[in-house]
């Protein structure tokens, strides 16, 4: 491994400055080895089934260091939910892959954003990664070796000063290049002469502002792609719209039709800065016959998680579905021809372009005055009526030319829609469509054998649930199948990793405790699989 990486600075288990000597030595060293012998800590079941529980461990462990650590540390970790976007709208899944494919992140941090594309590849493929900080590049190597990605090759080093990947002396291109830069760098230009570039990044777009780094990030990633490459960059929201040097450069990549795609991000998502952010996509194929550029504006879309925003998995579908489709949703994504951008002198701002923001209440003064719901407001309602037109006469009479009145009481509007026979109808052919997919897929689920895959199982499962309710009326398919992912998560994710290990047998055990003396206590008997109560009620 340390030739595999170039390693100078490999841990040494006989260095007695650090482990002390003699019996210092030997107990150290036991302990440490003791701590790895514990059978709690043996995985290899789920990583032989290519379900990566170690990796995904280190990964939570990041995550949460992140997050705890601030601005200080959080930089060097990219969300995961962001990591998946940009490796599944990168392409690669769709390429054709080997191991001459090459996958490239100039500012790697912990090498989590890489590995999310590797993975996403169907064969496996070549990572490269550069970090600045030599610690961090140290937790990368960490976690392309715990991720079953040992030969990846990552070098610590400044990438705009100092590039580390190189053919003679200009920079190596690669297939696809993914980065999370650090945000508006204002030292991105120390020890280097943007005007005299020798890897000639700059000189045939502009020179990016002293104070702000961002495009010299994104036109790296630009001149370090081949010329079918694809790279996909995240940058803060200012560079779709900040003036001066990087308005030009803006223009320069717009007109030579690199910029793919731009989507924008919900608020306070990364760590170390609460900004929004964007994901600039970049295709130098047919790069010259774009006529347009694919934007998606899904800064609404998120939850609450502690002091951060987290994209759902719901989110994250519709983003990729989006961006993969070319698909056109109102309020959230359109192709945006050249022509409007050039009107709009080459500023990208999303909602120049879409208005992802919920229409605000039209307040109607003549309604207000003279009483009476305004006709324009009801027919507003049009999905509803257009499966229960039945329900709108029950529900209104007419009061005079555009304005209309309830037909019922306040109080009674909720029993005059539920007890309506078109809206009961409705609901018993919804419960009868959720009752078909529940049995099909119920029968799946109790066929599951041990060393069946749980990521393949709910792959399966959520992607037949969200076409079960594909184009069905007044529901969102996206909200579906979010239940369905909270469901995994919360209690099926765990059931179907013990039948995979086990099978269906549900095996008692005794819960020993011990207290901080070391004496055991035992605090009765639970069961994995089965939940204590139902088996108390059959036994």
């Amino acid at each position: 491994l340390a030739n595999a990486n170039k390693l100078s600075d490999m841990p040494d288990f006989n260095d007695a400055s650090k482990l002390g000597s003699g019996k210092e030595m030997v107990d150290r060293l036991t302990n440490l080895i003791a701590i790895f012998e514990n059978k709690a800590l043996d995985f290899s079941k789920n990583r032989a089934d290519g379900d990566d529980i170690l990796g995904d461990a280190y990964e939570y462990l990041m995550r949460h260091f992140a997050t705890e650590s601030g601005k200080s540390k959080g930089q060097f970790y990219t969300p995961s939910e962001v990591s998946q976007i940009m490796a599944k709208i990168s392409g690669i899944r769709q390429a054709i892959t080997s191991a001459s494919t090459t996958v490239y992140d100039p500012t790697c941090g912990s090498g989590s954003l890489l590995l999310k594309v590797g993975e996403e590849a169907r064969t496996a493929v070549t990572l490269n990664g550069q970090e600045k900080d030599a610690a961090t590049s140290g937790l990368a190597r960490m976690n392309m070796i715990l991720h079953n990605n040992p030969t990846a090759l990552i070098v610590q080093g400044n990438t705009l000063t100092d590039p580390k990947f190189k053919d003679g002396e200009t920079l190596k291109t690669f297939d696809y290049v993914v980065a999370n830069p650090p945000f508006s760098d204002k030292r991105w230009s120390t020890g280097l002469d943007p005007l005299n570039d020798p890897y000639d990044r700059f000189q045939a777009f502009g020179v990016p502002p002293g104070k702000q780094g961002d495009f010299a990030y994104l036109l790296h990633i630009v001149r370090s792609l081949k010329s079918t490459g694809k790279g996909a960059c995240i940058l803060p929201h200012g560079v779709l719209f900040r003036g001066n040097a990087e308005a030009g450069i803006r223009r320069s990549l717009i007109r030579k039709g690199y910029i793919k795609g731009i989507i924008g991000l919900p608020a306070n998502l990364f760590f170390g800065t609460g900004i929004p952010a964007c994901i600039v996509v970049i295709d130098k194929e047919d790069a010259a016959a774009r006529k347009g550029i694919f934007m998606i504006n899904a800064s609404t879309g998120f939850m609450k998680d502690g002091p951060k925003n987290r994209l759902r998995a719901q989110d994250i579908h519709k983003i990729v579905d989006a961006f993969s489709g070319q698909r056109e949703i109102p309020r959230f994504a359109r192709m945006v021809a050249m022509e409007e951008i050039e009107k709009n002198e080459f500023n990208l701002n999303l909602p120049r372009y879409i208005d992802g923001q919920t229409p605000e209440d039209m307040q109607d003064i003549e309604g207000h005055l003279l009483g009476g719901i305004p006709t324009a407001d009801i027919d507003a309602l049009s999905p509803y009526w257009a499966v229960c037109p039945a329900v709108r006469q029950s529900l209104f009479k007419a009061n005079r030319p555009g304005y209309l009145d309830l037909a019922v009481e306040k109080s009674a509007i909720k029993d005059a829609i539920y007890e309506h026979p078109e809206f009961a109808a409705f609901i018993t052919s919804m419960n009868d469509h959720f009752a078909a997919w529940r049995t099909k897929s119920a029968a799946m689920l109790k066929a599951l054998q041990p060393g069946c895959h749980p990521k393949e199982v709910i792959a399966h499962l959520s992607e037949d649930l969200l076409a079960h309710y594909a184009g069905k009326p007044l529901i969102d398919a996206y909200d579906i199948y979010q239940h369905l992912m909270n469901y995994w998560a919360d209690t099926l994710q765990d059931d179907c990793y013990l039948i995979a290990s086990d099978g269906w047998t549900a095996e008692t055990y005794r819960v020993i405790e011990a207290d901080k003396k070391g004496k055991e206590k035992d605090k009765g008997w639970t069961c994995d699989l089965a939940p204590k109560h139902l088996i108390i009620a059959r036994y």
